[in-house]
């Protein structure tokens, strides 16, 4: 780092969970922090912004914070000049820390709403003259959504609150309240201009994805890649309510057939996809779903090995897991493998492929596995309704997620009939209605409703309104008689190759650490 003071070689301190937690106490190496990093933000030095919040913020919190918070905000602030908008950050990292390694009281998740409310309308309506790292402006976003969710799960759990918390709630309507959280992401999205901003780049009159957000000309990115990352959190916030429709139009100015800014992250990239999988495969877009997870799983397979230091690497391993358990559904809902490149449908078929097999048999054990595999790689659904404070108090932070359980399930269940169809259609080319139903042993109007529930179930709405084929074959029925058609899957030729490749080079790699002895 060219700070002129490296973190790791500071001077042992005493940390503040040996000697009890003093907010007021700053250790010199946290003072020189605050001081360091106050002047590269004002500097714009977003290079080292970057370093000190990902690599310094982490290495004194592991040394100094593991089990408190920071020092205070009053304790720091008059080593920076009291500024009011590094304040606001400083307290946002320090909440975050706090989130992250202990459970935060009551008063703290309502301080950090206060927190949140303060640091945005300076965003949305002081002037803020700052260029500020992308992980850190995606950090912002990703924790005003995770804590809102956070409170959503604490007041739903009435049982054990005491007299005094139920009462604070009660003067609190308004903290981590679903429209507030809502109309700031939005107002975000709306006052950077960024869905303009998108769609002038589209006609080459703006360089946004090609500069990474950042501004080149002296001027700020935070408002506009805060507001193009409040679409992200808009669809996550909307998946946690159950209204997958509105979160991917919230999403739709995001191409996300190419690379963005919200690839830049890998927090951000991990997050759309997973959200937008999620929303699709509950909207039965289930190609659309099994695309775009090939598509991270794949990228996931290919670099986590250069995330390993990141703080984000626990959360990569754990969304990298629950998107293989989503494809599984996906793809035992609607058997589409030919999407699904060789080395993701490996490991899937390692880490899935017997229970994947056991899911088909649609009984019992086969819906208790689609239970198990959703309620592992779900969002934690959110009820966002003030409970009742009148005796008796019940918890209630189970509820949502019991619905949208009970409502897929009902939809793999629905599945059942379908997946005898689709044995028999796969069989033949051609067969008559009257063969088909001796076939299923039922009787030809109920042949056909199941043949039309068959066609409903395999289509779906795309987001632009149009009805698109799920399905990996069709069929159509002529005077009694269905003519089926099959898709062939395409081979990829290029893919045996690019392995064939790769195993190549590492071959060579061995070789080269082979040394030679004369």
């Amino acid at each position: 780092m060219a700070t002129g003071y490296d973190y790791d070689d500071a001077p042992a301190e005493t940390s503040s969970q040996d000697a009890g937690y003093d907010p007021n106490f700053v250790p010199d190496s946290v003072k020189s922090f605050v001081v360091h990093l106050y002047r590269h933000i004002r500097e714009k030095n977003v290079y080292e912004i970057h370093q000190m919040y990902e690599t310094s913020f982490q290495s004194l919190s592991e040394r100094l914070f593991k089990e408190t918070p920071w020092p205070s905000v009053d304790a720091v602030s008059h080593y920076v000049d009291k500024d009011h908008v590094f304040c606001l950050l400083y307290r946002e990292m320090w909440f975050r820390h706090l989130y992250a390694r202990s459970s935060p009281t009551l008063k703290q998740r309502i301080d950090s709403w206060d927190n949140y409310c303060s640091l945005f309308q300076v965003v949305l309506h002081g002037v803020v003259n700052m260029q500020l790292p992308n992980q850190w402006l995606w950090d912002m976003v990703d924790e005003f959504v995770y804590q809102f969710q956070s409170f959503c799960q604490y007041r739903a759990k009435m049982k054990n609150k005491t007299a005094e918390e139920i009462a604070l709630l009660g003067q609190s309507e308004q903290t981590w309240n679903v429209y507030g959280v809502l109309n700031f992401l939005q107002a975000l999205v709306e006052k950077s201009m960024i869905i303009q901003i998108l769609e002038q780049e589209k006609e080459g009159l703006e360089q946004f994805t090609a500069t990474d957000g950042y501004d080149y000309n002296g001027g700020s990115n935070v408002l506009k890649v805060l507001g193009y990352f409040s679409m992200v959190g808009l669809l996550r916030v909307h998946c946690l309510l159950g209204d997958y429709h509105t979160g991917l139009k919230c999403l739709l100015p995001i191409d996300i057939s190419q690379s963005g800014v919200y690839t830049s992250v890998i927090g951000s990239h991990i997050t759309t996809i997973y959200h937008y999988g999620f929303a699709n495969l509950m909207l039965r877009r289930y190609v659309d779903a099994i695309r775009e997870f090939n598509k991270i799983l794949l990228y996931i397979f290919k670099t986590k090995q250069y995330h390993q230091k990141s703080p984000q690497y626990e959360q990569i391993l754990k969304k990298n897991e629950q998107m293989y358990a989503l494809l599984a559904i996906c793809l035992s809902l609607c058997p589409q493998v030919k999407l699904v490149e060789e080395t993701v449908n490996t490991q899937l078929r390692e880490k899935y492929g017997e229970k994947m097999i056991r899911m088909q048999r649609y009984d019992d054990e086969a819906f208790a596995i689609y239970d198990e595999l959703f309620s592992y790689a779900c969002p934690k659904f959110i009820t966002p309704s003030a409970p009742s404070f009148e005796e008796p108090l019940v918890n209630y932070n189970q509820d949502a997620y019991r619905l949208q359980l009970k409502l897929f399930l009902y939809e793999v269940k629905q599945q059942q009939l379908l997946s005898g169809v689709r044995t028999f259609l796969k069989v033949y080319s051609t067969i008559s209605l009257g063969k088909l139903a001796s076939y299923m042993e039922v009787d030809e109007p109920t042949l056909r409703t199941i043949l039309m529930t068959y066609k409903h179930k395999t289509h779906a709405v795309d987001s632009e309104g149009k009805i698109s084929s799920n399905a990996d074959l069709d069929f159509y029925i002529n005077d009694d008689m269905i003519h089926v058609v099959d898709s062939k899957p395409v081979k990829r030729y290029g893919d045996y190759f690019l392995r064939q490749i790769m195993k190549f080079e590492g071959v060579i790699n061995d070789m080269d650490r082979v040394k030679l002895v004369d």
